[in-house]
């Protein structure tokens, strides 16, 4: 149901930083759109501190179920530690509410077909937040290279090299497979990866990952080489050991390099376009014509959600698209423990890793790392 403004009602569950710092701000740059009604958190301090940040009229819950029956959120803003999403998630759905929820999305492909099939039962949708998707230089990336204007995608490298140290990892759901699912790979290089569908699907993937640094159960670099089903090659970097920390994503196609160099958050100077010697300039000059600057973050994303909504339409960063990424991460994790390459769509029902990021290895890494 929508309010009595015609705006539609939103809750948040879970008010940590992630939530007050992305997105409170983007329901308030949509506030003629949407209006914040509820927030859940098991901690009363964190959510009375919440409640007065947000303003008037924001009801208290200690439980997503309680905030669902009285509040009757038309969404759900996820913003919990990541063994919390698909429960979550799916209680959401089935109460008819869409969700935009922080990465990942859930542990696991079997978590994430839960989830599709609370989708197709209650008609909502359930998006994870990929904010770098949305900004500006990425939109106008992707509609270069899906056009063809800078010919056939060759080849690409993308690289998040970032550093945490052992004060991070003491939040005691960190680094563990069965709160968080995994190490760099699922919760920090994804979003970066994410950008790779800029290039189209991805078919193969080769790993390698370790456990070099930090006392966790998960590993705390990973690597890859990946195949797209249109020839192009890749190389991805997820690693949370580097002091010069960087995010990238270069994509070399048969007439232009483009790149994006940042941190956590990409604006339109980020994206750099080289063209080869034999293209002319007038077409170079068309691809730097950015217009708008519109900065990768939660509020983008939000804007393209609210739009395919107002649509009718299955948002961007859920179904297939969410899915694709979740598969990728899956697929590294297999490819970095067995040995061997792995194709896209051979993870299902049957497979380890489909239940699992860590196919049942449990928490060692014999032949993978250090033990």
């Amino acid at each position: 149901m929508t309010s009595s403004s015609g705006r539609r009602r939103a809750a948040v569950v879970g008010t940590g930083a992630i939530v007050g710092g992305g997105h409170l701000p983007a329901l308030r740059a949509h506030a003629d759109r949407v209006e914040l009604v509820a927030a859940v958190d098991v901690d009363p301090g964190r959510l009375d501190a919440f409640r007065a940040e947000a303003g008037e009229g924001v009801a208290g819950f200690s439980s997503t179920e309680a905030m669902l029956d009285a509040a009757r959120p038309d969404l759900v803003l996820i913003g919990t530690p990541p063994s919390l999403h698909r429960e979550q998630t799916v209680a959401a759905l089935k109460a008819g509410a869409w969700v935009l929820c922080e990465k990942p999305l859930c542990l696991s492909l079997a978590e994430y077909d839960e989830i599709a099939a609370a989708e197709a039962a209650s008609g909502a949708c359930a998006s994870v937040i990929f904010q770098h998707r949305y900004g500006s230089g990425a939109v106008r990336a992707r509609k270069l290279i899906r056009g063809g204007e800078l010919g056939a995608p060759l080849v690409a490298h993308c690289q998040t090299t970032w550093h945490r140290d052992a004060g991070y990892y003491s939040v005691p759901w960190r680094g563990r497979w069965a709160t968080e699912g995994g190490g760099p790979t699922m919760g920090h290089g994804i979003h970066q990866y994410d950008l790779l569908h800029l290039l189209g699907e991805w078919e193969e993937v080769q790993a390698m990952a370790a456990r070099l640094v930090h006392d966790t159960e998960s590993e705390d670099v990973s690597t890859a080489l990946v195949r797209f089903g249109n020839g192009a090659l890749a190389t991805v970097v997820n690693s949370v050991l580097s002091p010069d920390e960087v995010s990238r994503v270069r994509v070399d196609c048969a007439d232009a390099t483009v790149e994006v160099t940042h941190l956590y958050g990409h604006v339109n100077d980020d994206w750099v376009y080289t063209p080869a010697p034999h293209v002319a300039e007038e077409r170079v000059a068309a691809w730097r014509e950015a217009g708008e600057d519109v900065p990768s973050s939660h509020t983008a994303q939000l804007g393209f959600v609210l739009d395919a909504w107002d649509a009718g339409v299955r948002p961007p960063g859920s179904g297939r698209e969410a899915r694709n990424t979740l598969e990728f991460a899956a697929a590294l994790y297999k490819a970095a423990f067995t040995g061997r390459a792995v194709r896209a769509g051979e993870i299902g029902p049957g497979d380890s890793f489909y239940a699992a990021m860590h196919g049942g290895s449990g928490t060692t890494w014999t032949g993978v790392g250090r033990a």
